[in-house]
């Protein structure tokens, strides 16, 4: 189970500090499905705004924990989907 939350921000604010919760919360969702034996994992889009060296203890912490991240869209490849073939002519 892919549990993915887009965290996007433009100033600071309260969502810098929700990119701290992501421990809780996967452990909330591996409780949620224990029964149906679903591996969980949990990652963030984030917004270019979360590139700042400010949030590097952030983006550490959230890599410590077993979770992930990812700026602007998530590579198909990490969800476990087909990635097309790159097609040199284009």
């Amino acid at each position: 189970m892919n549990i993915i939350e887009v965290k996007h921000q433009e100033v600071g604010g309260s969502v810098d500090e929700k990119l701290q919760t992501c421990d809780f919360k996967k452990k909330q969702y591996i409780k949620l499905f224990s029964e149906l034996n679903y591996k969980v994992e949990f990652m963030y889009i984030l917004s270019d705004w979360f590139r700042q060296e400010c949030y590097k203890d952030t983006r550490d912490y959230i890599i410590s924990v077993g979770c992930s991240y990812y700026y602007n869209y998530i590579p198909l490849h990490e969800l476990g989907l087909p990635v097309p073939p790159v097609d040199e002519n284009d």
